[in-house]
């Protein structure tokens, strides 16, 4: 009977993180450097205001695209934070996580045979929804670029077929940014041409060397582009799975149907949580990014003095080691560090093909943790390098 299974889903495979993971899981005793998630606790203002919706029975389904004061609070926490002005009742979904509103947007916008544009190395979960849909994955190497896609690639890569491109910025894995110079440049093209833009933006709060930059805030841009954001790395949330599209009306209308017949609506109780976050928490993200600044600091110190290139990242909690020189391949380089100093990391072929010749590592760590970590990378490192 197997033969009778879907072949786009038989085609793609458990993300290479989850993979790793689990092999991890072989090894109690490592130091792991391996998730993308906060080691800070939900903020209690969140936490109180989520029982207190429990207590007073907020326990029953929503309005599809959530609360009305959940879809105000998210627009005013858009304009407020980046200039960005949607409107609650047609503009703005609630969705569980921003993983599902990345999938439901791709669902409406993608066809059989339609391109979508990525630049690599690039987070895992994107090319497999693309897959999904029957539309295919164009990589754009941005390994010389600082890992920022250009107008020139673009040019070079898209086709009569492409239907969208993903700017995932601040990204995952390298902590690459967009800036407002190569901003304004790659939106002076895209508004020329017939392609959706899906901004995935959830780690917008950690942008550390400046102000976050949205491409859907240049001219000609926000009627094109669906802005991916939510509350799992700003607030430490990632189990509450609150997460928001935003988007032009004309697409929205579109997407709420997808999400409808495929969640219904979000957790309501999160949904009162997320409400709490937006609304009396702008700031609760601070205290968390001045820590992450200073375990990346601390963490591209180490590597340097190790001798091991790293591109010092701008956004998001990751450093995204080059650690060719061995020789070895990611994969084996992980698997050998895990082994031989009980260190688990990401390969960075998990991150498509551009990803390999490079390593993950998440500093979402406390500082003892980071110190135990990288001593053990540099033990191997001198072993091996």
């Amino acid at each position: 009977m197997e033969n009778l299974i879907n072949s786009n889903v038989k085609n793609i495979e458990i993300s290479g993180i989850r993979q790793f993971f689990n092999r991890v899981a072989q090894f109690p005793d490592a130091v792991q450097l391996t998730l993308g998630q906060p080691d800070f606790f939900t903020p209690n203002h969140i936490k109180e205001a989520a029982k207190t919706a429990i207590d007073n029975n907020k326990t029953t389904y929503t309005k599809n695209a959530g609360t009305p004061e959940l879809l105000e609070a998210a627009s005013e926490f858009l304009q407020q934070k980046y200039g960005l002005r949607y409107k609650p009742e047609t503009e703005i979904i609630t969705t569980v996580g921003a993983s599902q509103a990345i999938d439901v947007t791709m669902r409406t916008i993608l066809e059989p045979q339609t391109e979508v544009i990525l630049p690599g190395p690039v987070y895992p979960a994107y090319a497999p929804i693309i897959t999904l849909c029957g539309a295919k994955p164009v990589y754009i190497d941005t390994r010389e670029t600082d890992f920022v896609i250009t107008v020139d690639q673009l040019r070079e890569a898209m086709t009569e077929r492409t239907r969208a491109v993903i700017l995932p910025y601040p990204s995952n894995p390298t902590g690459a940014v967009l800036t407002v110079a190569r901003g304004q440049e790659l939106a002076e093209y895209l508004k020329e041409q017939d392609v959706f833009i899906i901004s995935d933006e959830i780690y917008s709060e950690l942008n550390y060397d400046n102000e976050h930059v949205s491409i859907a805030q240049f001219d000609g841009m926000k009627e094109k582009t669906i802005v991916i954001n939510g509350l799992s790395k700003s607030h430490s949330m990632t189990g509450w799975r609150v997460g928001f599209a935003f988007g032009p009306e004309y697409i929205m209308k579109h997407m709420i149907k997808v999400h409808q017949y495929n969640v219904s609506c979000t957790s309501s109780v999160s949904q009162e949580a997320a409400l709490a976050a937006l609304t009396n928490g702008l700031g609760d993200p601070d205290e968390m990014k001045d820590e992450y600044m200073l375990r990346r600091d601390y963490m591209l110190e180490r590597l340097e003095k190790m001798g091991i290139p790293t591109r010092r990242p701008s956004g998001a909690f990751y450093v995204f080691p080059d650690i060719s020189a061995t020789g070895l391949s990611s994969f084996d380089f992980a698997i050998r560090l895990l082994e031989e100093e009980k260190l688990a990391v990401v390969p960075g072929d998990a991150f498509s093909y551009l990803g390999e010749g490079y390593i993950r590592l998440s500093y979402a760590y406390d500082m003892n943790a980071l110190k135990e970590a990288l001593d053990r990378l540099e033990r191997f490192w001198k072993k091996i390098a």
